[in-house]
């Protein structure tokens, strides 16, 4: 004997965008899962993955464009496989009706809690999915506090520079000034390894037990500072939310004011400095202050990617985050070779940004999911380049020694 969830949704937004959100990677990512690829035609590939372990797998039935999905589910530890069926009715307002229905869920022992999830998986997500679609914002974000860490690359060769025993953690790059990790003393370098008495191996790890709390929070952090673990307590913070700008001319207008801030910051390290004492590195293992340049341009090249994609729909998967490439730094800093090349090549990159950011197309702005999305990810406080600029005057301190 099997059961079934029925959930009613109505939804202000077109029926174009609600049919999208059910069967694009990208719109899926941004209501209802971490990780997606899909290949929606009958017969056509679905899987979905979250940061906490959890994945589903299946495959689409039936697609009828602005009007019907149905899907095969087959979540982790299901006993078997069930079946989602999303009716969707366009109505003369301009919002949409959603109708959910997921059936195939026996009334058995070993169904109880494959249900439990399924059912808090599906009202969690149409509840975000009103959210994403109407306004913008993700709730997922929104309502999950802030440690205020900056994360760097971290494995076995790093370990053993730092003297830590340990080659799995997360590697703090930097703090962030008046946030939890600042406070509690936190600083650069010292690797998490455990929060809230749970082992911290990777960010899905972490990201996991961050959304079972709250800002206000006082959680435990397991750290090893060089050789050395330490057990911090720690207050979550509420997380600051930049103000998303009504339309791409603006919001171009906010990043361009943002880029003048970290160039700003780069002045003042850099103000006479030469191209010898910007090519020295501290120890063969850390970066001189061209390098890190070099790095920032990446970061500025790789930005103009990201938002091909997400405008295109057509996002990358990555299995975490990828270390430097030490010859794709190499290589910049051989072409470009002086401080005033590096510094205008960063210069010339945001100002690409800026442009791609005031040239977004209006189909792209209208999907308000997406447009916050990329302007939350650029709009943050600039505390990458503010870690940086410390990295360079540090740099060319120890080089004038």
């Amino acid at each position: 004997m099997s059961t079934s969830l029925k959930l009613v949704q109505t939804i202000g937004a077109p029926a174009a965008l609600v049919y999208r959100a059910f069967t694009n990677s990208t719109a899926l990512r941004e209501w209802l899962c971490d990780t997606a690829t899909v290949e929606p035609k009958a017969g056509g590939r679905f899987y979905l993955a979250w940061n906490n372990g959890y994945y589903a797998t299946g495959e689409y039935v039936k697609l009828t464009p602005e009007k019907e999905v149905i899907f095969i589910w087959h979540g982790r530890d299901d006993p078997a496989p069930s079946r989602a069926t999303v009716h969707i009715e366009a109505l003369d307002s301009g919002s949409t009706t959603l109708s959910l229905e997921h059936t195939g869920l026996d009334v058995t022992p070993q169904w109880e809690k494959a249900k439990d999830e399924i059912s808090r998986g599906w009202n969690m997500g149409l509840e975000n999915l009103v959210s994403v679609l109407e306004d913008g914002p993700d709730l997922r974000i929104v309502n999950r506090p802030m440690m205020g860490v900056l994360f760097g690359d971290y494995n076995a060769k790093k370990a053993e520079e730092l003297g830590i025993p340990v080659k799995e953690g997360l590697r703090i790059e930097g703090t962030v000034e008046g946030l939890g990790a600042k406070k509690a003393g936190l600083i650069k370098n010292d690797v998490i390894v455990s929060f809230n008495g749970k082992p911290a191996p990777d960010f899905p790890a972490l990201v996991t037990e961050l959304q079972n709390k709250k800002a206000g929070d006082i959680v435990e952090v397991g750290i090893y500072r060089g050789a050395e673990k330490k057990r911090i307590a720690m207050e979550l913070s509420r997380r600051p939310l930049p103000e998303i700008p009504a339309t791409p001319r603006a919001f171009a207008e906010a990043l361009k004011q943002h880029y003048l801030q970290g160039d700003t910051l780069l002045a003042d390290v850099l103000k006479d400095v030469s191209d010898l004492e910007a090519a020295f590195k501290p120890t063969p293992d850390e970066w001189c202050a061209k390098e890190v340049l070099a790095h920032l341009i990446h970061g500025e090249r790789d930005t103009h990617s990201y938002i091909n994609d997400i405008v295109s729909s057509q996002e990358r998967v990555a299995d975490g985050y990828g270390d430097n490439f030490q010859a794709r730094i190499a290589a910049t800093v051989e072409v470009y070779r002086s401080v005033d090349n590096l510094v205008g090549e960063l210069k010339r990159c945001e100002e690409e940004t800026v442009f791609m950011i005031g040239h977004l197309p209006d189909n792209f702005v209208k999907n308000k999911a997406s447009y916050w999305r990329l302007a939350f990810s650029l709009l943050q406080f600039p505390e990458h380049t503010k870690e940086h600029a410390e990295q360079i005057k540090a740099a060319v301190a120890a080089g004038r020694k």
